[in-house]
């Protein structure tokens, strides 16, 4: 579906997932203490924390909510809302999906995810071979009360295990992934992509992942990449 109004401008994308961004950020920042205490006393597998911790900052922060019908949204993804960004000149209905990841502090610097997570055709190179898949989120979403574009964010978990067994939270990062109606912004080819390629085994009918770089998105728009520090001592500072 083509975009209307103004989500037919990417400079007006751009500012809506970088308000998305802040929001996301802000909600983990604000749950700092509670994640970290969570991480330290549940027994779960961290993945399954991570998740839980996900959908109770989003829900403490909240959002202007889309109320109306068919406004439930589907996905393997951990938090989903329809709701409204508010800006000076306009406001958007967005589909926003937030999801989770939890990893050992080493892996920092990519985070995992599948075509089903994103709406930006995927293309890289890897020790010779192209990679060109498309990613399965529609850019934008057909509602009754207007159409939605579809902002994804995803949050990494970087921890550690100490000696007793249980996870020491270290950091929390937030990256905004581009919709793919930016597409030639920041994954114009194989040769100019964001991603490396992920752990799957196609042999074993595994569904293809990739490794979405940090580092890689971050020079392409700083702000799109937000760490939040938890040990030794918390600190933010919202990079632009």
């Amino acid at each position: 579906m083509a975009p209307e109004g103004p989500v037919a401008h990417p400079e007006v994308i751009e500012e809506i997932e970088k308000a998305t961004v802040r929001l996301v950020a802000q909600a983990l920042y604000d749950f700092r203490a509670d994640a970290v205490e969570i991480f330290a006393r549940e027994p779960d597998f961290p993945q399954d924390i991570s998740e839980d911790i996900t959908r109770e900052a989003m829900d403490r922060m909240g959002a202007s909510r889309v109320v109306g019908p068919s406004t439930r949204l589907f996905g393997k993804i951990d938090y989903k809302r329809a709701i409204y960004v508010f800006q000076p000149a306009y406001a958007v209905r967005q589909a926003l999906f937030v999801d989770s990841k939890a990893e050992d502090e080493s892996a920092r610097s990519t985070i995992t995810l599948q075509t089903s997570q994103t709406s930006m055709r995927i293309m890289l190179k890897s020790r010779g071979r192209v990679f060109d898949e498309q990613g399965v989120l529609p850019q934008t979403i057909d509602n009754p009360e207007g159409p939605l574009l579809t902002t994804t964010v995803f949050v990494k978990y970087n921890y550690r295990e100490p000696r007793r067994g249980r996870h020491e939270l270290v950091s929390i990062s937030v990256a905004g992934l581009p919709n793919g109606l930016l597409q030639s912004r920041y994954n114009p080819s194989a040769d100019d992509s964001i991603w490396r390629v992920g752990r799957h085994a196609p042999t074993r009918g595994e569904a293809f992942r990739v490794r979405l770089v940090f580092d890689r998105l971050k020079a392409k728009a700083n702000w799109r990449v937000q760490h939040i520090r938890l040990s030794p001592v918390p600190s933010y500072t919202w990079d632009d």
